[in-house]
């Protein structure tokens, strides 16, 4: 993209009252956390498909999450997930994770692959079950302690596959009194992030299945507790801006875990089924930033950014650097919106007036700012491009086939 393309850019925006050098400064300030467990071995319900390449334990994970920050300058942190990254000292990992130029961000407990677990973790009616799980999610918090890490992400694959299979509202109260004694394990600067899913692996009942069970229980927990929002765990046809705006303005949005999904828990590459959802998102959150109440100001402003998603049948890291400048695009899109123009036409009932303002923005490329951005940052302007020519693709075969996997 020329020079002549940003500085026409530029002057559109300039002529909508928008500061570019503020637009700038904010998608600069965008921080994406990548997982561990995007750059393991994955696979569908049928098969886990081995890659040559593939991290072998969790620093060589930590390494490839390093490759991409290096690149694209915004992914400064990487969750781990235990068991999948257990090692035998904690700190040791963490300050490998600083000498790559990282820090270690949520911790995800693992409540769902253990064979104890076939018919729920936390809210299992065998106590023994119960205990066991409940020791599993102290665990994390204390490994959340030794590697300097502030949030807890939790998602929970309880739930049954027939009527009758269970008492429902039994397991609803197990469920809390386990989350109480975790959030009450919680140093004061941690966040409980709590995601919800609204199917899979059970079919009948999910015991954590929209975001308004997430939300109650977040509001039962207490502040440290926030709804943790994945962008694959909706039904068709979900507003999922919408839920969005309400847990802003109830100041209980904590996270996201950003994914495209085309029918259900898809797990693909983010923003490439529905870009404009992302878009949307990312308008409800910025509206919030301008908000008079302090409080859904501050909750917008201290949104945790992850992706979880799953790399099947495309190469690891270039599928993560893809997702990451797939969420910068509409980030920036959604920086040019004239709210000014929105509000007014919203104040005037101008349906069309205000469908345009928001889409005008959508509609601009924003490929030469994006460019600029990342000269100014000191990071390759095409990042996947510098990634082919690192001769870090190479370097990694010498890992071979067989690596870590879920």
């Amino acid at each position: 993209m020329s020079d002549k393309a940003y500085y026409l850019f530029e002057e559109i925006q300039t002529n909508r009252g928008i500061r570019i050098d503020k637009v700038k400064e904010k998608i600069k300030k965008l921080a994406i956390e990548t997982p561990s467990w995007g750059y393991g071995d994955s696979g569908t319900r049928f098969k886990v498909f081995q890659k040559a390449g593939i991290p072998r334990n969790a620093f060589e994970k930590i390494d490839d999450a390093a490759m991409v920050h290096r690149l694209t300058g915004v992914c400064p942190s990487v969750a781990i997930h235990i068991p999948w990254d257990k090692v035998e000292d904690y700190g040791q990992l963490a300050e490998h994770a600083h000498h790559q130029g990282l820090r270690i961000g949520a911790v995800n407990p693992n409540l769902f692959q253990d064979n104890d677990y076939m018919l729920g973790s936390v809210c299992n009616v065998d106590p023994i079950v119960r205990k066991k799980a409940l020791a599993h999610l102290l665990e994390c918090v204390q490994v959340a302690k030794e590697v300097q890490s502030d949030n807890i992400s939790l998602w929970l694959a309880d739930g049954t596959n027939y009527p009758g299979q269970a008492n429902l509202r039994q397991r609803k109260h197990w469920l809390y009194e386990s989350l109480a004694e975790l959030y009450s394990s919680l140093l004061p600067q941690m966040r409980l992030f709590i995601e919800y899913k609204f199917f899979e692996p059970a079919f009948y009942h999910t015991d954590l299945a929209d975001w308004g069970m997430a939300f109650h229980l977040a509001n039962q927990l207490g502040q440290q507790a926030q709804v943790l929002v994945d962008t694959g765990h909706h039904a068709q046809g979900t507003n999922v801006e919408h839920i969005v705006s309400y847990l802003l303005d109830e100041q209980k949005l904590g996270g996201f875990h950003f994914n495209s999904r085309k029918y259900a828990d898809d797990d693909l590459i983010v923003g490439t089924m529905n870009p404009y959802e992302l878009f949307l998102i990312f308008y409800q959150i910025l509206d919030a930033e301008q908000d008079v109440d302090a409080g859904v100001r501050k909750t917008a402003e201290n949104i945790a950014y992850m992706i979880d998603q799953s790399h099947v049948i495309e190469p690891k890291i270039p599928a993560m650097i893809r997702s990451v400048m797939n969420v910068q695009t509409q980030y920036a899109k959604a920086l040019c919106i004239d709210f000014v123009k929105v509000r007014q036409a919203q104040l005037e009932n101008d349906v069309l007036g205000a469908e345009n303002a928001v889409r005008e923005a959508f509609e601009f490329d924003v490929s030469p700012l994006l460019r600029v951005v990342r000269e100014e940052m000191g990071v390759p302007v095409d990042p996947l491009q510098a990634y082919e020519a690192s001769g870090y693709p190479k370097q990694i075969l010498e890992r071979g086939v067989g690596g870590a996997s879920w």
